[in-house]
């Protein structure tokens, strides 16, 4: 198998890297999580290279690449720590859209991709535990078409967003797969309301609550559709998990170089470099899970389901053993505000447990489990 990338996709992984380099240093980061995560400013000059159009259509104003482009790219702003919600805004987004009426398409891809427009999903529930098919939103249909109600939790940037993608119930029961509708709601619909509040990393969430708002039917499909939508979710999760612990490996490499204790650095003491070695290990087997998320998006769903599920499990290991050991092999600074390594690590963890934590996969994972091996009849 071909693990090289191609002219095209270099390209890109090099304009993310100088854009990382030049414009969002770590102070900048630092500078608005403090001032309460606000991100409209960094997804507009993304949107000004292009890449709120990665997965949009060229029809509609985009670039219409794919699972490794989006995958290089998350790397990129992973290892920038870039404090912005891209994966829901620019990845997820377009592929719930691509279920839509071509109006609606028409009506919003092109504004995403020139950057006009924030659509983030929100489908988490309070009593769901990362189950999509726990739906209580219920849509009811009315003469102007349909009107939702029901409550959404940590809605990416929700208080930023100009409109929100909601699974709603058209029918069934509470856990049903089936009977659930994919809605588009604009934020200044009436009965919509949003709480935003600062998330543990630097970034903002919301809480939406619906009341009789307002709603255009994306499909009746929207079990199917948020489960790939999801799948997106997971391996630029993935992705970006993985180019956060190179560069967090990198800065523990760098300060156990220049740390001394008895006066030698503490990257010559046997047993920190046994850790280190952990630690790389960690990150490559995270970094060959991001890559088979990646080529297994495309597969049918079953098969895809189950590969990023695996992928997310050794991510979440991965993730939470780079994290804590170099925060360690750091000592006390390592939790200091003012130092980029406690931002990593914060970040890491948050990420740990987007589109469902570690031991959650781990069932997906086990309920997926087919084969025998000989073992039972």
């Amino acid at each position: 198998m071909d693990f090289e990338f191609s002219d095209d996709q270099a390209s890109l992984r090099d304009a993310v890297a100088r854009w990382v380099d030049k414009g969002f240093g770590f102070e900048r980061r630092h500078a608005l999580a403090k001032a309460g995560g606000a991100s409209r400013e960094v997804l507009n000059e993304l949107a000004e290279l292009g890449l709120m159009g990665l997965a949009v259509p060229e029809a509609h104003g985009g670039m219409g690449f794919g699972a490794v482009e989006a995958m290089v790219v998350m790397e990129e702003l992973g290892r920038g720590l870039v404090h912005a919600p891209y994966a829901a805004a620019a990845l997820v987004t377009p592929h719930l859209l691509a279920a839509a009426p071509q109006a609606v398409q028409a009506q919003w891809l092109p504004r995403i991709a020139a950057g006009e427009a924030l659509v983030v999903l929100a489908h988490q529930e309070r009593a769901a535990r990362y189950r999509l098919h726990h739906v209580t939103t219920r849509a009811t249909v009315t003469g102007a078409g349909h009107v939702l109600s029901g409550a959404k939790s940590v809605v990416p940037a929700g208080d930023e967003a100009d409109a929100f993608i909601v699974p709603a119930r058209l029918s069934g029961a509470d856990d049903d797969t089936a009977g659930i509708g994919l809605f588009l709601v604009e934020r200044g619909g009436a009965g919509v309301n949003v709480r935003g509040y600062p998330t543990q990393d630097g970034g903002r969430a919301a809480e939406l609550t619906l009341a009789a708002a307002p709603a255009t039917l994306i499909c009746t499909e929207g079990y199917e559709t948020v489960s790939l939508a999801a799948d997106v979710g997971l391996a630029a999760a993935c992705a970006e998990g993985t180019g956060l612990m190179e560069r967090l490996v990198a800065l523990t490499a760098e300060y156990m170089n220049t740390r001394k204790q008895f006066g030698v650095p503490i990257a010559s003491f046997q047993a920190l470099r046994h850790r280190m070695a952990d630690v790389k290990m960690q990150l490559e087997l995270g970094r060959s899970m991001s890559y088979f998320a990646s080529m297994k998006l495309g597969e049918p769903a079953p098969a895809r389901r189950r590969a990023l599920s695996q992928a997310k499990v050794q991510l979440g290991r991965s993730m939470r053993h780079v994290g804590q050991e170099c925060i360690q092999l750091h000592g006390g600074i390592g939790v200091t505000d003012e130092y980029i390594a406690s931002h990593y690590f914060k970040r890491l963890t948050l990420l740990e447990m987007t589109w469902g934590d570690t031991l959650h996969h781990l069932g997906e994972v086990s309920c997926r489990m087919q084969d025998t091996a000989g073992v039972f009849a």
